[in-house]
């Protein structure tokens, strides 16, 4: 027994270190230096939610970008189920989603090349995915442009506006968020 009670003391010293003090450190850290990062990147307009910097949302309207499809459970990019569809490559299943997601976006996007770009058909480990590449959206520009009326170099100077550039080009490449992106374009109506 006299073995037994430093064990127990240890254990419930740590438990309380490790379970109750550290977090509640690091918690409280994370709140005051990165306050926005820390309460979930919200995008807040007119004192209203409209979404995450870090989640993509089931963008269908003609007038709007559309991100990576999203192979989440129930719901695409539902946060709670994040998740890939874990089909194998050899999976016809895959071969047949690929394929419906292929002549869905040259049915919506008659003006573009017929190579549609390969992250607008295949779907993300997380299923939430919030940015694409320039080149993704470019080829999504002259459905855009012609849902909204506006012109597509208008369009074009709006995705330039939302690139966003790594801090050094070797570490990562340019992409544009989706959500934003199709954020700025509501403004644009507004005004």
């Amino acid at each position: 027994m006299t073995m037994l009670r430093p064990a127990i003391l240890l254990f419930i010293l740590l438990a309380l270190i490790t379970g109750g003090l550290y977090p509640l450190l690091t918690t409280g850290l994370g709140q005051w230096w990165f306050h926005d990062r820390a309460t979930g990147s919200l995008i807040i307009q007119d004192g209203e939610t409209r979404g995450s910097r870090l989640i993509g949302q089931n963008f269908t309207d003609a007038g709007y970008f559309q991100g990576r499809p999203s192979a989440t459970a129930e719901t695409p990019y539902n946060p709670m189920a994040s998740g890939g569809s874990n089909l194998a490559g050899s999976n016809p299943e895959l071969d047949k989603a690929v394929n419906e997601r292929i002549t869905a976006l040259r049915a919506a996007n008659p003006q573009a090349s017929r190579e549609v770009p390969v992250e607008l058909i295949t779907a993300s480990a997380s299923g939430l995915d919030y940015s694409v590449t320039p080149q993704a959206v470019a080829w999504q520009i002259p459905r855009v442009a012609a849902a909204r009326k506006l012109s597509t170099e208008q369009v074009s100077q709006l995705v330039a506006a939302h690139t966003q550039k790594p801090l050094v080009s070797f570490i990562g490449m340019p992409v544009v968020n989706i959500v934003e992106l199709n954020l700025a374009l509501d403004a644009l109506r507004k005004n």
